[in-house]
């Protein structure tokens, strides 16, 4: 990967507290066609970093104030400072090796160094550069694809699921019973495909950074009978018992069950867990408990939400990945993959965590847990 291959003039900054070696080093670069920003100490390195990232940073190891080590530290530590390959240049023994790369280096030189080993490992960090650079561009491409793509495809499914409403509704027509159970099967379709891009779109804002939750008091033995009388007639037509159980929590306590978080999320977290449940669970019912746990000295108290039920299970191959994205289960019911990563990202947005416990033909339990923050 030269210059001219990639259409594009590399910058450089080179730190050394040693004029002489500057020059030298920026005569060699330029004389290859890079641009090269000097400066003579780990200070000013910074300042500049900050001010002008470079492409490429050539570190002198042992400078006065802050030595090479640190300013690769606080650099690798600064989250704002996107990444930088780090070229060190000591005369120092191995250990001193060991230490830089520890802090964050990319690679090594010695002096006195040749030319040629000099140019090949800029042209070898370069190329790492480059290629990083190239990853993420197709990633802020492909999360603005999903962001487009999820709001055009709400449009005509919102569009459609009032149409067919209107038309079980009879608003045009008198329709036959036929044509009616037709056009609920088709609206319960576009409910789910309605769903997935719903899902779709909250996964895109919570990894793309811009989800932002809204922080209110919410009771969570409310929230989960919502959801529960929303979805019994889900098990009730399977003929599953789905219980609430909130019995742990102190009946006196003006604070039992509730904890700040965002309302909505919580919800879908619940739905989520309750909804999957039903959906792999054929006999026997499902379960949730709420209850909170006294916690050691000085821990912050929490909120604690299981919900268990007696289906299919989870094989272990695929509770290791269960809670990453578009990870399907090998059940033939399994959905996108998209909603327990969801549920996993919003658990962690409220600072809780999610667990899950199974075995096959007896049933899978999720545990919850979420600090109450008041």
């Amino acid at each position: 990967m030269s210059v001219i291959e990639n259409n594009k003039i590399y910058r450089i900054l080179a730190v050394d507290d040693t004029p002489d070696n500057l020059i030298l080093v920026q005569a060699i670069l330029e004389s290859e066609g890079y641009e090269i920003d000097l400066v003579s100490d780990g200070i000013k390195a910074l300042r500049q970093v900050e001010q002008s990232p470079p492409d490429l940073i050539l570190l002198d190891v042992m400078m006065p104030g802050i030595d090479g080590y640190e300013v690769t530290r606080r650099i690798r530590n600064n989250p704002a400072i996107s990444y930088i390959p780090i070229l060190l240049i000591t005369a120092f023994h191995e250990s001193s090796v060991v230490e830089g790369l520890d802090a964050g280096a990319d690679d090594f030189i010695r002096k006195p160094f040749d030319t040629d080993e000099l140019l090949a490992r800029v042209r070898s960090l370069l190329r790492l550069k480059h290629s990083l650079d190239e990853q993420q561009k197709m990633t802020r491409q492909r999360e603005d694809f999903v962001s487009r793509l999820t709001h055009d495809l709400r449009t005509p499914l919102v569009a459609a699921d009032r149409m067919l409403n209107l038309f079980e509704m009879e608003t045009f027509c008198k329709i036959s019973p036929e044509m009616k159970q037709a056009i609920a099967v088709m609206v319960r379709s576009n409910q789910n495909l309605m769903e997935m891009v719903n899902t779709l779109l909250e996964v895109y804002r919570f990894e793309a950074g811009k989800k932002t939750l809204n922080w209110e008091i919410c009771d969570l033995r409310e929230i989960s009978q919502e959801v529960v009388s929303e979805l019994s007639p889900l098990t009730n037509e399977k003929g599953l018992t789905l219980t609430v159980d909130t019995s742990k929590l102190a009946p006196l306590s003006k604070n039992a069950g509730i904890l700040m978080g965002d309302r909505l999320e919580l919800r879908r977290v619940l739905n989520n867990l309750i909804a999957n449940a039903i959906k792999f669970t054929d006999t026997g019912g499902i379960a949730i408990r709420i209850f909170e746990i006294s916690p050691p000295s000085g821990n912050q108290d929490s909120v604690t939400i299981e919900v268990q039920d007696t289906g299919y299970g989870i094989a272990p191959e695929d509770r290791a990945t269960i809670f990453e994205r578009f990870r399907q289960g090998k059940n033939k019911r399994s959905g996108s993959g998209l909603g327990l990563h969801l549920s996993h990202r919003i658990v962690e947005g409220h600072a809780g965590s999610i667990q899950v416990a199974s075995e096959l033909g007896k049933g899978t339990l999720f545990t919850v847990q979420l600090p109450k923050n008041i």
